[in-house]
């Protein structure tokens, strides 16, 4: 009869009361395998929209997360004949893909890590990252020397440019995860970092440094965006950010002429962005 119920508990549930466990049985470790199956198919993620189109951090899922680390015994994973020695916990490995999966992985020293989900037809340019709990979208390119960091999500038809570092929010659990919805173009060695969304369309010029409390000023509306307690830092649909400066205006710093990086929109898409874009898509 107790096992009959257990069954009936949805792997949020079964998952949940293993996380208040401290000592874990070999159907612990199970469950723990069958959770980070989920994350691989893309069926569980580490945020979604709610009904308002807001992104909210699922916090369950990044507890699980956090779980496997407990759960896991430090192993070696290093290859067969390599100079190269690799130790980690037995429960996050190198993720395996083959062809079936559809995942375009050039050689030459990338790594996914287990419990990421990597839709087909992604392009997998050597060497980059991607880190347990992210998710990256059907269409995308990731770049050489790019980082998907733990628990980001990247829409469809995302280009991660050469060196650009999506960071990842695994702690605390109930803060949401970077965001990169479909069709942005990140470019080479931008950040995109912790309390930020950048919506559909966006393109962010070369070494654009984005993250929660980043004033972005917007020349073609007027504003300034900044993220806050209660909401990320958004960038809007189709926006054209650069890296900029502010000058200091007072102190010190006014008198020694400095000034301030700053991120500026200084236009949104139009026709000649879409063909620089376009000519992205013809590498994939």
């Amino acid at each position: 009869m107790q096992r009959s119920w257990a069954n009936r508990m949805t792997l949020q549930e079964r998952v949940e009361a293993l996380a208040a466990k401290t000592e874990f049985t070999s159907e612990d470790r199970a469950l723990f395998d069958e959770f980070k199956a989920a994350l691989n198919r893309g069926e569980i993620r580490a945020a979604e929209r709610d009904e308002s189109g807001q992104w909210r951090a699922k916090i369950w899922v990044k507890r699980a997360i956090l779980l496997g680390f407990r759960l896991g015994s430090l192993t070696e994973m290093s290859t067969p004949g390599s100079q190269w020695r690799f130790f980690e916990k037995d429960t996050y490995p190198r993720r395996e893909f083959s062809l079936s999966d559809n995942v375009r992985i050039v050689p030459g020293g990338s790594s996914i890590r287990d419990g990421a989900y990597v839709a087909p037809g992604v392009v997998c340019m050597p060497p980059m990252f991607v880190n347990v709990g992210a998710y990256v979208d059907t269409g995308t390119m990731i770049d050489s020397h790019a980082l998907v960091g733990s628990c980001a999500q990247i829409g469809k038809r995302v280009h991660l440019s050469a060196a650009a570092q999506v960071g990842g929010v695994l702690e605390p659990a109930g803060a949401a995860p970077v965001i990169i919805e479909d069709d942005v173009l990140v470019g080479g060695g931008c950040g995109v970092y912790e309390g930020t969304v950048v919506r559909e369309a966006a393109v962010l010029g070369a070494g654009t440094i984005l993250t929660g409390s980043t004033p972005v000023y917007d020349l073609v509306r007027g504003l300034v965006y900044r993220g806050t307690e209660e909401s990320p830092l958004e960038i809007p649909p189709g926006a054209v950010v650069v890296p900029g400066s502010r000058a200091i205006e007072k102190g010190p710093g006014r008198e020694w002429g400095l000034s301030l990086y700053a991120a500026v929109i200084v236009k949104y898409r139009d026709e000649k962005t879409d063909q620089a874009v376009k000519l992205e898509s013809f590498v994939r």
